[in-house]
């Protein structure tokens, strides 16, 4: 896929459904007793990975028209016919691993080639500290795994990284396991599992634990299905906007951003480099703020990321680092070594495609500085199959001064089916190469 310079971009778009809040409510939904309807589902790869676990898990699952979904729970998981194939999807099968622990059953877990290389102790560890047993069926701390459940107990666990997969997982775990679980943040992580889990009847406790927050939940507590909203995604939403901000003359409104406070360290980053970033029509929907939010090309300035943001926005450090190459000076970003265990080793390809296009980079163990200027692109970047690197080059190509190619552009479903439509809608110069 080839990306060539653009004119200015304009126009009103919507971003797909949020994805944490699609696997969640397909997820809880099934873990419910119920029916749940669904709207604004993001179908996506990944998520439609995760609706056919919850279906083999034993809940009835229905499309009934775009973004439009049935689940319907019968108040657990039961034991599945065969290997419980989540795909690309990371935040699913940590999260599905949560939920199965709880219920006296033995499921393997498998991937695709890049989910095989992502690291599972992380999650394993603490469900095993709870009773679940686990047993690795090729490399270690690796995909493919048989997780066999029941008979938890409840633990306090204390997070060494701010992660809401692990922090969901141990959650979901909880709702089954014998005593009040508790989960510990030095750095909040989002929390659209402890929304989610309140809508569906769940009592969650939320209390500040000095820079952090601590997290209870008691077991044995029954979910009742509920309706479920799900607002645009704004880990989309940042591609189109990324756009409108290095491209001149453009402005573009992306409708139905979630705003959730722990998902918005990308806008708080722009503003600070200079963006002209603004919200309109802020109201309620599915239990979490949206807002319309238009960009408008801008003078950026290079800035240092606070590496306590990291938490908020460590999905969109790749489109922040694209739209830094064009900005006056330096932008450090630093704390972010959760980035080389993504889908990819995202500093590692975020760098090389960078300095493959001309751009200045200096990569650390924890993170890269990238000095903005004149952005020559010209090159063909590896993406390693990763859905966000091949976007945030694809961006970046539409402002630099030679076209940009990304070698393994249709992983970009996994996250954002229509992307290369909506970017072309815009007046984005996106083809096949």
């Amino acid at each position: 896929m080839t990306a060539r310079r653009a004119s200015a971009l304009t126009g009103v778009v919507s971003a797909p459904g949020d994805k944490s809040m699609s696997h969640r409510a397909l997820i809880l939904g099934a873990m419910a007793t119920g029916v749940t309807d669904i709207d604004g589902l993001l179908e996506g790869d990944d998520v439609l990975a995760t609706a056919r676990a919850v279906e083999a898990f034993g809940a009835g699952v229905e499309r009934l028209g775009q973004g439009r979904w049935r689940v319907t729970g019968h108040g657990g998981f039961r034991q599945p016919a065969g290997v419980i194939d989540c795909g690309n999807a990371g935040t699913g099968v940590r999260l599905l691993m949560g939920a199965a622990a709880g219920y006296p059953i033995t499921v393997t877990f498998d991937g695709d080639a890049s989910l095989r290389k992502r690291p599972m102790k992380r999650v394993t560890g603490p469900l095993a500290r709870m009773g679940a047993r686990f047993e690795w069926l090729g490399e270690e701390d690796r995909l493919p795994l048989t997780l066999t459940g029941g008979g938890l107990s409840a633990i306090d666990h204390v997070q060494s990284v701010a992660s809401a997969q692990i922090k969901s997982a141990i959650l979901l775990a909880g709702l089954n396991a014998n005593g009040v679980t508790t989960v510990a943040e030095p750095e909040p992580s989002r929390d659209h599992t402890e929304r989610m889990l309140c809508a569906f009847g769940a009592e969650v406790g939320v209390l500040p634990d000095g820079a952090g927050w601590r997290v209870t939940l008691t077991g044995g507590q029954p979910l009742t299905a509920t309706p479920v909203s799900v607002p645009g995604d704004p880990s989309s939403a940042a591609f189109p906007l990324a756009a409108a901000l290095i491209i001149p003359g453009s402005q573009v409104t992306v409708e139905s951003v979630m705003l959730n406070p722990l998902r918005t360290g990308l806008f708080e980053t722009w503003r600070e480099m200079g963006a002209d970033l603004t919200v309109a029509n802020r109201r309620m929907a599915g239990g979490e703020e949206v807002g319309d939010v238009t960009a408008r090309h801008s003078a950026l300035t290079g800035v240092v990321v606070p590496p306590d943001r990291a938490a908020s926005m460590i999905d969109e450090y790749p489109i922040l680092a694209a739209t830094a190459a064009f900005a006056s000076g330096a932008t450090v970003m630093r704390g972010i070594g959760e980035m080389r265990v993504k889908e990819s080793d995202r500093i590692a390809l975020m760098a090389a495609g960078l300095q493959a296009c001309g751009v200045a980079v200096e990569e650390e163990p924890e993170g890269f500085t990238v000095t903005g200027g004149p952005v020559r692109g010209g090159a063909t970047v590896i993406t390693h199959g990763d859905h966000r690197i091949a976007m945030s080059h694809l961006i970046l190509g539409l402002a630099a001064a030679e076209q940009v190619t990304v070698d393994e552009p249709g992983m970009i479903a996994t996250s954002f089916p229509g992307f290369v439509e909506l970017m072309r809608g815009l007046g984005g110069d996106i083809a096949s190469a």
